[in-house]
């Protein structure tokens, strides 16, 4: 129904290439391809002048331009190619695979026909051709008469690595320094469209290196970010399209981090800091401080920081500042030896930079001796002067309580022979106790040896080094004296108890012969007794109680008895005013008895036993009576 390869007038093609299709290979080249063993894909480019097509059936190859009229019903996309292997064809439409329906049709030999196209089949339209040597591909745009169309993207491209990279205009170009960038704009439009390149709505002039459709931006640097769009303009319209460029800057170490100051600052003295570095840096810290720890990087866009300890995931307290790039340790005896590292990342690549921490410990040190107990004989030892030490500075040896002393062998020291002295024992007892005794010791000239033993030397070697000692001298020379104590006093005071009365008596302290002394001459001899307890005829006095009466009940709740309690006089036996026993505790003169229950009630009253009976209903019963008191 439609035939493909009909030629008929009326259709104008125009053509708008890139310089990266340039290469066209000739018939030549086509034939001899065939015979090569390794070949990369060629797909073949027709460049020609207008052609005179039927405006029903177009038939067309790549590199040109396809103007669809109002009555056009077929238009087939001629697509060849060569290489060695074979390439494989396939076709997208702008930049998305196309798929294949009952109107877009692929050819046995690899042609794409359109069937009854509309607007929406408007774009450019790219032949694939690939094969294990590589790939190429060629667009061809086909629009309707009226305003131009560009060819866009809308990928993002993300170059870290090469010198050189090209992008169709639309997609999103992020490259590291010095690339140079080629945007591409290719236009298709009838009448044919001009091209205008903006930076930031701002145009461009001729001197950005811009060639037909092409946009060079060398050497590319920070400066050069920004929005690039590209404008075709004809007599029917305009339509522009625009791409990104963001310049990547890889992760760089810096050598000074302005937080890092600011924080420590304000941390205090307790706290310790340190720079990471690719090469690594080393800090030795205190137990128990805080540490500040620095990842100083810079870079486009900024990296975002990662803390790694020995490698893995962060695990013991910590603080992040500054944006991560601070970390705060907040025990570091909570982190033991081990590297601390901070890993910068952005879409440029990623830096590792990294740090040891050291962590210092308390320990005893038995570095320094005391002073030897003797300067000469065989007695001098020193011991170990046991400290506890952090970074080879004294502190506090509390720090140290948890660590196992160390054991303190005592060492040898000043052993050698002393030099002569006088020696002296100890002083005899005083010949007499009181008024002048003497005592008296033995004092020798002597030498103690290395070896400890004592050698006897002449009076004259120690008189040299020292005046001798005296070998006797006086002793007790105080006068002799004793307590004397006058006869005791008369016996006075109340009777509150037994021989609480009291007497007194004087004591002195007289020398032998009898002459009075200050008591404080006596006063290393026991005193005598000044006072004492004593008794009085008038306290011997007690309680004489008298046999209990029988008890007025033998049984029941109101047995009593009775007995008689009187205060007598010990020696005369005679009942004298009870005030005078007050003193003693006074004995009960009454008390209950025989608190039993009683059988048939049966009461004992003054001595007669009382029944009490009655009866009820034929049955014996019993009731309390004679309740009154006896």
């Amino acid at each position: 129904e439609y035939p493909l390869h009909r030629h008929v007038s009326g259709f104008t093609s125009s053509l708008r290439t890139s310089s990266a299709e340039a290469f066209l290979p000739t018939a030549v080249d086509l034939a001899n391809g065939l015979h090569r063993p390794h070949q990369k894909p060629a797909i073949l480019r027709k460049i020609s002048a207008a052609q005179q097509l039927s405006a029903s059936e177009v038939v067309t190859h790549l590199g040109q331009t396809v103007v669809l009229a109002s009555g056009t019903l077929s238009v087939l996309l001629h697509c060849e190619a060569v290489g060695n292997p074979k390439p494989t064809i396939s076709w997208a439409k702008n930049g998305e695979e196309v798929k294949y329906n009952d109107r877009m049709l692929l050819q046995p030999d690899d042609s794409l026909q359109i069937l009854a196209p509309v607007e929406a089949d408007v774009g450019f339209y790219a032949c694939n051709a690939s094969n294990a040597l590589g790939s190429d591909s060629v667009s061809i745009a086909v629009t309707l008469a009226g305003k131009p169309l560009i060819k866009a993207s809308r990928a993002t491209v993300i170059n870290t690595e090469s010198s050189a990279v090209t992008v169709d205009i639309g997609s999103t170009v992020k490259t590291i320094q010095r690339a140079n960038v080629t945007i591409s704009c290719q236009v298709a439009g009838v009448p044919e469209a001009e091209v205008t390149w903006f930076k930031n709505k701002v145009k461009l002039s001729s001197a950005h290196h811009l060639h037909d459709g092409l946009l060079l931006i060398a050497n590319v640097s920070l400066s050069d970010e920004g929005l690039y769009s590209c404008k075709a303009a004809n007599l029917r319209g305009e339509v522009t399209e625009s791409s990104q460029l963001l310049v990547l800057e890889p992760p760089r170490p810096l050598a000074y981090l302005e937080d890092l100051t600011a924080v420590l600052s304000s941390a205090g003295t307790s706290t310790r800091s340190v720079l990471t570095s690719p090469s690594g840096t080393k800090m030795t810290v205190s137990p128990g401080i805080s540490a500040l720890i620095g990842c100083a990087v810079d870079g486009h866009p900024t990296p975002n920081i990662t803390w790694l300890y020995s490698g893995e995931p962060l695990s013991l307290q910590h603080r992040l500042l500054a944006s991560g790039r601070i970390l705060q340790i907040l025990n570091i005896s909570d982190a033991p030896d081990g590297e601390f590292s901070c890993l910068a990342q952005n879409e440029a690549g990623s830096l590792t930079q990294k740090t040891s921490l050291a962590v210092q410990e308390y320990q005893w040190s038995v570095d320094k001796l005391m002073a030897c107990s003797a300067s000469c004989g065989h007695k001098g030892v020193q011991l170990p002067q046991l400290r506890c030490l952090l970074d080879g500075a004294e502190v506090n040896i509390s720090h140290c309580r948890e660590k196992p002393k160390p054991a303190l062998q005592p060492i040898a020291c000043n052993r050698r022979d002393c030099p002569s002295r006088w020696m002296v024992t100890s002083w005899s007892p005083c010949t007499r106790s009181c008024s002048g005794g003497i005592q008296v010791r033995r004092v020798t000239c002597q030498r103690l040896t290395a070896k400890g033993s004592s050698a006897p030397v002449s009076n004259e070697a120690c008189a040299q080094v020292s005046k001798r000692p005296v070998d006797t001298q006086n002793c007790n020379r105080q006068p002799c004296v004793e307590w004397v104590a006058s006869s005791w006093g008369q016996c006075n005071g109340p009777c509150i108890g037994p021989r609480l009365a009291v007497q007194h008596r004087q004591i002195f302290c007289q020398t032998k012969d009898g002459t009075s002394v200050s008591l404080d001459q006596c006063s290393a001899l026991p005193r005598p007794l000044s006072t004492q307890n004593c008794w009085t005829d008038v306290c011997g006095v007690h309680w004489r109680v008298s046999l209990w009466t029988v008890c007025t009940a033998t049984c029941g709740n109101y047995g009593f008895q009775s007995r008689r309690v009187d205060c007598v006089h010990i020696r005369t036996n005679k009942p004298v005013l009870e005030h005078h026993c007050t003193w003693r505790p006074r004995p009960a003169n009454w008390q209950r008895c025989n608190i039993t229950p009683c059988e048939n009630s049966t009461l004992l009253r003054g001595g007669e036993a009382v029944r009490c009976m009655g009866r009820k209903q034929g049955r014996a019963i019993s009731q309390k009576c004679s309740t009154e008191p006896c």
